[in-house]
């Protein structure tokens, strides 16, 4: 058994480390390689995996357990509050025309009311795994197609409880446990008992999360193990997937709640780093099962019904999410980012089909066919998200307006290209700009681009990773590449195409904190910018003034931190990895800090430090 698991471990690991890095090099994402790589190695080309890709969705859906995890924990009442109108608003008018239309397509190829009904719920589901995945590897989640993708998908896994609450009172006949399977405590009740067990069950989840996940993660905090901590964690997620599976219930659902409920205590933002490195990996691990457990058997014995089916349910859910984000006031470009990104059926459809098919709502040959069909658009979305990047979008959208607007300028080409307009990198051009200094903006939010065109700015809209966009705004003949992206991981990306492709670039790269200052001096970065270090200091400086020091002496103890921390951040990057030599130096260095600037205030001459006190001057005279 451990040599089949092993086995299995090292035929998904090899897949993702060869597939993935070779879809991002053609610049179609993560998602699509492992999909991509998922296909290649399953039952239906080599067969390295699984038989007919049954057997592994099981483990594989753990990774979307894990994300729900993190969605639940994020989702902070206070801001859910805040957003209650979009995501009601975005949300209810989706769910609702996507079931409604597809109910009536379904209805007049033969269902039944019921099946057309439930089955129509779960095709108005959308992926949060792929849609999340792909805004935040392009660098969308903060525009306005990314908060309404968010708000829209956030809807739909809320909707999840009412949904399965509602199946059973739609049921033919109870639920009846498959031969060999293990019955779960659903099996054999009535469909009002189902309903009303559901909902108790989602009550416990909550109650328990408030009343013992909370009170136990504080014992298990007061011990200061770390890795305890980690361990406590995966309990939780694994204890209350593990309960839900035993009612009968999606797994995913119980820890999207339990998630919820610890949002608002004191543990969330460290549940989230401890959880937050198995989701990748989990998630990496569910795109590969997805793209094996398409059944190509069914689409060659009936490729046209299926690929009628996939285009029809695209067809209808872009329609509508496009009328939804036209009436929510999106332009044209961030519209089609919404609309092709949430167009695909969500990891959520397996559980209602699943759950449809045990309730004998839909025949299993049709619960089948709808498996299917779901795998294949979620494999399609990242697809269609390229073909809008690279073939819509420069044709139709900003960007066409935009190169034809500023033509006559970039003609001159600036010397400074800044990709990344937002609050830090928008700082950093307005400061140029003040000084006299032209420069060329890369930003891929249309509507950023927009306002930025209508302010005079010569800017592209687009991924600045994309070399055919760097040379458009003249990287080839520029002096320096500011790289203020929020994004780490698209900086990263970024500097590494730039070294090979444009060394006559000089390099500025912001970083949110120091570990991603650690990463950008591991890829050589010589130009290293950490956002918060500054205005900490010169909030420092403030207080020192504040308290009685000269403004003279402030500022040039501020100046001296600054550059003795720089100093140190080089030297405690290469223990970074060993976590006693990196404490042991980092105190050493902060002994050295505080004695240089001990000396430097007893050592430089203080006398005419006066000099930058206005208070002084006016006593003078």
């Amino acid at each position: 058994m451990s040599s089949v698991f092993l086995h299995d471990a090292l035929i998904y690991l090899a897949t993702a480390v060869v597939f993935v890095p070779i879809a991002k090099k053609l610049g179609m994402g993560s998602v699509l390689g492992y999909l991509i790589g998922g296909i290649i190695i399953g039952p239906f080309f080599l067969g390295f995996i699984g038989e007919e890709g049954k057997d592994i969705m099981h483990f594989a859906e753990f990774g979307v357990v894990m994300m729900l995890f993190l969605i639940g924990l994020e989702l902070e009442p206070k801001n859910f509050w805040r957003m209650r109108k979009l995501i009601l608003g975005t949300g209810i008018m989706q769910m609702g025309a996507t079931t409604l239309l597809c109910f009536a397509v379904l209805s007049i190829i033969g269902f039944t009311w019921k099946a057309a009904l439930a089955c129509g719920l779960a095709l108005s589901m959308s992926s949060t795994a792929i849609a999340m995945q792909t805004l935040r590897e392009k660098g969308l989640t903060k525009t306005q197609a990314g908060k309404s993708s968010f708000a829209v998908l956030l809807f739909q896994d809320i909707s999840v409880i009412p949904i399965l609450a509602l199946l059973p009172l739609l049921a033919v006949s109870t639920i009846q446990a498959s031969s060999g399977k293990q019955a779960t405590f659903l099996a054999g009740l009535p469909g009002w008992a189902q309903t009303l067990t559901l909902l108790i069950a989602a009550n416990a989840v909550v109650l328990i999360g408030r009343f013992v996940f909370v009170p136990f993660l504080r014992v298990i905090a007061r011990i200061r193990l770390r890795e305890l901590f980690t361990a406590a964690a995966l309990l939780i997620v694994i204890g209350t997937a593990y309960l839900m599976m035993l009612v009968g219930l999606s797994p995913a659902l119980g820890t999207f709640l339990a998630g919820l409920v610890l949002a608002t205590s004191e543990f969330r933002h460290e549940l989230e780093s401890d959880i937050d490195p198995f989701k990748g990996i989990l998630l990496g691990l569910f795109f590969i099962a997805v793209g094996a457990s398409i059944n190509f058997k069914l689409i060659i014995d009936n490729p046209w019904e299926i690929m009628a089916l996939v285009c029809g349910v695209l067809a209808v859910k872009s329609l509508v999410l496009f009328v939804t984000g036209k009436i929510s006031g999106l332009s044209f470009d961030q519209n089609m980012i919404f609309s092709l990104g949430l167009g695909q059926i969500g990891e959520f459809a397996f559980v209602l089909l699943a759950f449809i098919a045990q309730l004998n709502i839909m025949s299993a040959r049709w619960s089948d066919t709808m498996m299917g069909v779901t795998a294949i658009s979620m494999t399609v979305t990242p697809l269609l998200m390229l073909l809008n990047e690279r073939l819509i979008l420069p044709r139709f959208g900003t960007r066409e307006a935009v190169e034809e607007r500023q033509a006559d300028s970039i003609s001159g080409e600036h010397r400074v290209i800044i990709t990344g307009f937002g609050h830090f990198g928008s700082t950093i051009g307005r400061f140029l700009r003040a000084s006299g200094v032209k420069a060329t903006i890369l930003d891929n939010d249309s509507d950023r681009v927009e306002l930025l065109r209508k302010m005079g700015f010569t800017v592209f809209y687009g991924d600045a990773t994309r070399l055919d966009i760097l040379k458009s705004a003249g990287a080839d003949n520029a002096k320096i590449l500011i790289a203020a992206i929020d994004s780490p991981e698209i900086n990263l990306d970024l500097i590494e195409k730039t070294k090979k492709e444009f060394p006559n670039l000089t390099v500025m790269v912001r970083a949110k904190s120091r570990l991603d200052a650690y990463d950008l001096i591991d890829a050589g970065v010589e130009n290293i910018y950490r956002e918060s270090l500054d205005t900490s200091v010169r909030l420092g400086v403030d207080a020192l003034i504040r308290l009685g020091f000269r403004k003279y002496t402030a500022t040039r103890a501020g100046q001296n931190f600054i550059k003795y921390d720089e100093g140190a951040l080089r030297l405690l990057a290469a223990h970074r990895h060993d976590q006693s030599a990196y404490i042991f130096k980092t105190r050493e260095q902060i002994s050295i800090q505080e004695e240089l600037l001990t000396n430097d205030r007893e050592v430089v001459p203080n006398l005419h430090d006066h000099a930058w006190d206005s208070d002084v001057y006016k006593n003078q005279e």
